[in-house]
């Protein structure tokens, strides 16, 4: 089963009632796929790195999802959606195949410090030297 992260940016002029509409409706197109929500997140208003279509601040959106296909219906659907800024759909199961077969080969040794081998005590320590006098301008 192939995991897809699917993150949208919605114009700050959307209203509450709007945003959970195009919601559901995002959600209903890709369980019509056949994909099953495994989790969502509403990031809320955030500044952006740029501005897009002369706005500074977005409504953030996650959505993750479980499927065998691809999500090329929700895909097209938030391309053609004026009240999104940006979408991104990436599948992340490789990634988290490959972290998983690193981890495997390469796995966290426990490290411990070694102790110092000499401290030296205040008391042992050589004395600062005493400053030398001026040679005499000639």
């Amino acid at each position: 089963m192939r995991t897809y992260e699917v993150l949208f940016i919605l114009s700050p002029q959307v209203a509450e009632e709007e945003v959970t509409t195009l919601i559901t409706d995002f959600k209903r197109v890709a369980d019509s796929t056949g994909a099953k929500l495994s989790h969502e997140e509403a990031w809320g208003r955030r500044r952006l790195a740029y501005p897009i279509q002369k706005f500074n601040e977005g409504n953030y959106h996650l959505l993750v999802y479980e499927s065998d296909g691809s999500l090329s219906e929700l895909d097209r659907r938030m391309r053609n959606t004026e009240t999104i800024l940006r979408h991104m759909i990436v599948r992340t199961d490789l990634d988290h195949k490959r972290a998983e077969k690193l981890a495997k080969r390469n796995p966290k040794k426990e490290r411990v410090r070694p102790a110092p081998a000499f401290t030296p005590e205040p008391s042992a320590v050589a004395p600062a030297a005493e400053p030398r006098p001026e040679k005499p301008a000639e």
